[in-house]
């Protein structure tokens, strides 16, 4: 070979060698200064709900760890699909995450319908910081003292027993349905558009009993009674109340909140926003917020959290095919 092609060919790769490098070099010292700007959490609900003021609990407690402010962005509809898309097509250098939801938008939807994001595949997994309080409530007044007493009446009475949830295929519509296809009774289900509508509809006598979201002020005032509880524990402020597997129904319920990235955020950048939410969630103001909201703390870090998701995705389309609502 020619001498001067030769050396030719070492000098370009001796220089794509240090281009590398220096590429790799700056990225890392861009990571270890992150964040050097404001970082936007993407909340895919409405502002002023409970878990829009729980996010803005926990990132007013991280900032002290990041030394940068947290902004919260609320990008309501679609289910909660509008925020996770946005969160998916975000540039992925840890100034945008998003705030998850769990159950609709991650092990529901993406098997009903096209959506421009994967659950699993798109995002990276930062933490998980609260479970969300779901269960089936009648209204005070109520007959039914136990969960098993409307299972009988149910029995007794095929589709005469009426429950409302906030939208059809819901993970509280999909729980309750999966609990009649295992007791071998029929309901009859009345979807609403909200958490809101639906105990007005509880209370104005209209439907037997409701699933889902609930008031804990109006369960604690006694409007409302709470039957069954769809938590993975029971509620630390109500332990009396049965969860699922205490009845037997291994039926799973990933209603939680966390913290996710677009997919391609560098790994030091998701494990610096990890440890810096995760000492948040122990700052006492976090914990006395959440606990006044009846939000109950549960932490999963960030292996734990994407192992869960996995699993529940595998879980939620089991089940819907098992349900012939997909192929």
């Amino acid at each position: 070979m020619n001498h001067s092609v030769l050396k030719s060919k070492v000098f370009f790769f001796l220089t794509l060698v240090l281009t590398l490098m220096i590429l790799k070099s700056g990225h890392t010292q861009e990571a270890t200064r992150y964040p050097t700007r404001p970082i936007n959490v993407i909340a895919p609900m409405s502002s002023g709900t409970s878990l829009d003021l729980g996010i803005r609990l926990l990132g007013k407690e991280a900032e002290k760890y990041l030394g940068q402010p947290i902004i919260v962005t609320n990008k309501a509809g679609g289910g909660g699909s509008i925020g996770y898309s946005a969160v998916a097509s975000a540039k992925p250098d840890g100034y945008t995450i998003g705030l998850f939801i769990g159950a609709a938008p991650s092990f529901i939807m993406p098997f009903l319908e096209k959506l421009p994001y994967h659950p699993i595949k798109d995002f990276k997994f930062i933490l998980q910081y609260l479970n969300i309080n779901l269960g089936v409530i009648v209204k005070g007044d109520s007959p039914f003292k136990s969960f098993k007493e409307l299972i009988d009446y149910a029995r007794q009475n095929p589709k005469k027993l009426t429950y409302g949830t906030n939208a059809p295929n819901s993970i509280a519509n999909l729980i309750i349905e999966q609990v009649a296809k295992k007791e071998g009774i029929q309901l009859t289900h009345i979807p609403f558009k909200s958490s809101t509508e639906f105990q007005s509809a509880l209370l104005g006598n209209h439907i037997h009993f409701s699933a889902g979201d609930f008031s804990f002020p109006m369960v604690e005032a006694g409007e409302t009674r709470l039957l069954l509880s769809f938590m993975e524990k029971r509620p630390d402020d109500i332990p009396q109340i049965p969860i699922l597997k205490d009845l037997g129904y291994d039926i799973p319920c990933p209603a939680m909140n966390g913290l996710f990235a677009p997919k391609d955020t560098p790994n030091d950048v998701v494990k610096k926003l990890e440890e810096s939410f995760s000492k948040a969630m122990k700052e006492p103001a976090f914990i006395k917020g959440v606990k006044d909201l009846h939000l109950p703390i549960f932490y999963r870090n960030s292996q734990e959290l994407e192992d869960y998701m996995v699993r529940n995705y595998e879980v939620f389309s089991r089940i819907l095919k098992e349900m012939g609502l997909v192929k």
